[in-house]
């Protein structure tokens, strides 16, 4: 395995828009460093548990068929 081609893995602090902390370990910046995220922990799904939802439920495939549905890539 080679050696010194992995970044440097170490501890840094979190803080969230609305002031809340935690420290987690991370390649970006230098130890010690705070990472400030735009995310809102009270809306954000990812905290929340919501679950994302499907924009086109099927929607984009029956529009594919319709477009593309006759095609073929041989002789038959």
């Amino acid at each position: 395995m080679k050696k010194n081609i992995h970044p440097d893995y170490h501890a840094i602090k979190v803080q969230m828009t609305d002031g809340t902390v935690f420290e987690t370990r991370s390649t970006w910046g230098a130890e010690g460093d705070t990472l400030q995220l735009d995310i809102d922990p009270l809306a954000h799904p990812a905290w929340t548990g919501g679950r994302s939802q499907l924009l086109d439920q099927g929607g984009q495939v029956a529009r594919f068929n319709k477009r593309f549905g006759g095609l073929t890539l041989g002789k038959k």
